[in-house]
């Protein structure tokens, strides 16, 4: 028997102000995207003692991130537009996961470094993702409002990340600090396949 497709189905009930519950789930996705941003910031102190990092070893850490992010930004972007954002913000989270759940097994400053640069690469593609999903989801009029949601994720991700990640470090280690939060990309993976297509073939509208 042949499977329906999302739009296939009359007899679903529409979700109201779906498109608030899109904007909710991009917000959701720059909360976990900033909490996994922020892991080795706050693991730095411990980290640096550890390895015997200097401020510049740790800096260069960080720059590894950062300029995979600056250059991911405009590759990514473009990805969206070819792939979707459904399919591509799946891709892009399932990497960033990953590579936070991988950053566990680093033992030294080139493997931190390759897994930030990774990290910075994958995570650059929220901000085109979630403003492409917003451009397909809401009207001109509230598409400011839709913008300031999700990007308001970021400040409640840096807010929350020391509770998370700390709290997992003092009781089991930097390594599962890494790990935890890294699974979060995929719990939110399962409602974002659910939940979002774009708008013309929504079966909840």
């Amino acid at each position: 028997m042949a499977t329906p497709g999302p739009h296939a189905s009359s007899k679903v009930r529409p979700i109201p102000s779906l498109r608030w519950w899109i904007g909710g789930l991009l917000f959701a996705s720059t909360v976990i995207n900033y909490i996994d941003r922020q892991t080795l910031s706050l693991l730095a102190p411990y980290l640096k003692r550890e390895y015997r990092w200097t401020n510049t070893d740790y800096a260069n850490i960080a720059i590894a991130f950062r300029v995979a992010y600056s250059v991911g930004q405009t590759v990514f972007g473009k990805l969206m537009d070819r792939v979707g954002t459904r399919r591509g913000l799946t891709l892009t989270v399932i990497w960033y996961s990953t590579i936070s759940m991988l950053t566990s097994l680093a033992n030294g400053f080139y493997s931190f470094s390759t897994f930030r640069f990774l990290l910075g690469a994958g995570e650059s593609a929220n901000w085109p993702a979630a403003t492409k999903a917003v451009s397909e989801w809401f009207p001109k009029r509230e598409r400011a409002l839709a913008t300031a949601l999700f990007d308001s994720g970021s400040s409640i991700g840096g807010a929350v990340a020391p509770f998370i990640v700390l709290w997992i470090y003092f009781r089991w280690g930097w390594r599962p600090a890494f790990m935890i939060p890294g699974t979060l990309g995929f719990f939110w993976l399962v409602v974002w396949r659910w939940l979002y297509y774009p708008p013309e073939i929504h079966h909840r509208l």
